[in-house]
């Protein structure tokens, strides 16, 4: 168990750059700690870059952190030295199969932290120390580890491939561009690099402006999604509204329709049952007289029969047979034809206001060009409803007044507005702007619709 403690305290307070114990231990922003001559010169190296990075973690800071000593940890490090005790490297140092290994170590090899593009070798941490510390490395380009540093050395001359030949679009070493590529467009890596990273920055630059484009696109699409579900909302909650109002106003219209028809129910029994008792009365009357007159005619006094039969043969004034006309149901059907033509008008209201709601584009930028095909005429049809009343006495009305056909003598019922010279019918619906008006006229098989601009109480057909 002691010893457990002792491992864990190597691996704790160890610089993960040069594998001993830290000196002069400094944290950087993501926490973890380093030597301040380690991660100095490791950012030395990154200069050039403009982005330190923690050799841990990968994460970059920018601008470059001020290092402060950690007097904490420092004295700590110092209690562990006492123990006589050095850092040594832990498992996960040395490479794996996946990892890039250090080409300098010797026997297991430990990770590479680096790649040189000079050397073109990969160095751990600690071989990496020269290239930091000696001048002769200062100019060395370290990247991040990588396996394919050989790719760099041209398999014909063995030599680094410095060159970029623009004719065959490949990288070449100096021997190839006086040599096989010889009278080819040939420029420096370095060169081509500087051109492609301009095209590079121009490709990110038209992507960043159309990634912007896109984000205002998807704002103002979230914006119209807001005002949809609002407009939306609100509609329901109007209609809803409405609806209550439409369906209060028909309770109390069939309220007041009931009460109508009961007081006229009780009017029309009460007059009836006046007229009853005066019948009965009346026959009653009449039986008692029947029967005053046929014990008369079997009277045998001759001076008695001819005394009293002018008193008895006088009869009331009859109830006469106007008085007992029945019109309780012709007032009731003429309600039940009232309430079923409001009905239908309803209906139809409902029916053809719904049809005309319906989704439409609004485009506000161009204005709408006269149609000038038929189906550009048919974006104003509109479906209308024939009104029977004024029509011409020759025109029968079919499919729920919806078409007109001239036949013989077919007269609706009289109106003062009825249309006595030409075969026309006016139509219920109220006409207005761009309407394409439908079932006037067929000729030859062939529908004849009138586009036209009218502004009228009633649509003429």
């Amino acid at each position: 168990m002691a010893q457990k403690g002792v491992q864990l305290d190597r691996e704790t307070f160890s610089c993960s750059i040069c594998l001993d114990l830290l000196k002069d231990p400094v944290a950087i922003p993501c926490g973890h700690s380093y030597c301040m001559k380690c991660i100095t010169g490791f950012w030395d190296g990154e200069d050039e870059k403009k982005i330190h990075s923690c050799p841990q973690c990968r994460q970059s800071f920018t601008p470059r952190p001020v290092l402060l000593k950690n007097t904490m940890l420092a004295a700590l490090v110092e209690e562990l030295k006492k123990t006589g005790l050095k850092a040594a490297p832990a498992d996960h140092c040395y490479a794996g199969a996946e990892d890039v290994a250090c080409d300098v170590c010797t026997g297991r090899k430990l990770k590479a932290c680096k790649s040189c593009l000079t050397c073109f070798i990969s160095y751990c941490d600690k071989h990496l120390q020269p290239h930091y510390e000696l001048p002769a490395f200062k100019k060395h380009k370290l990247v991040e580890p990588s396996k394919k540093l050989q790719e760099n050395i041209c398999s014909r001359h063995d030599e680094v491939m410095k060159m970029f030949c623009r004719t065959d679009q490949q990288c070449i070493c100096y021997l190839c561009s006086v040599d096989e590529h010889k009278g080819h467009d040939t420029v420096s890596a370095a060169a081509e690099r500087t051109e492609r990273q301009r095209e590079l920055e121009g490709s990110r630059q038209n992507i960043q402006q159309r990634i912007q484009d896109r984000e205002k696109e998807v704002k103002l699409l979230q914006q119209e999604v807001e005002a949809v579900n609002g407009s939306a909302d609100k509609a329901v909650e109007d209609s809803e509204k409405m609806f209550t109002e439409l369906i209060r106003l028909m309770e109390k219209r069939s309220s007041d329709v009931k009460q109508q028809v009961r007081s006229q129910q009780k009017s029309e029994v009460s007059r009836v049952r006046e007229l009853q008792e005066k019948l009965e009365q009346e026959m009653a009357e009449l039986k008692r007289r029947d029967a005053e007159l046929k014990l008369l005619s079997h009277t045998e006094d001759h001076n008695q029969f001819l005394l009293s039969y002018p008193s008895l043969s006088a009869l009331s004034e009859p109830t006469h047979s106007s008085s007992i006309n029945i019109r309780l149901l012709s007032y009731f059907e003429d309600v039940k034809a009232a309430l079923s033509a409001v009905r239908d008008k309803l209906q139809d209201v409902l029916r053809e206001e719904w049809t005309n709601v319906s989704p439409t584009e609004v485009d506000v930028l161009l204005s709408p060009a006269e149609p000038t095909t038929r189906a550009g005429f048919f974006k104003y049809s509109q479906e209308i409803t024939l009104d029977p009343k004024p029509a011409y006495t020759q025109l029968l009305l079919s499919e729920g007044s919806r078409k007109a056909t001239r036949m013989g003598q077919h007269s609706y019922s009289s109106h003062p507005d009825k249309f006595t010279d030409w075969p026309q019918v006016l139509s219920r619906e109220s006409l207005t702007g761009h309407v394409l008006l439908g079932g006037g006229a067929e000729r030859a098989g062939v529908f004849v619709a009138v586009h036209t601009r009218i502004s009228a109480e009633q649509g003429w057909v």
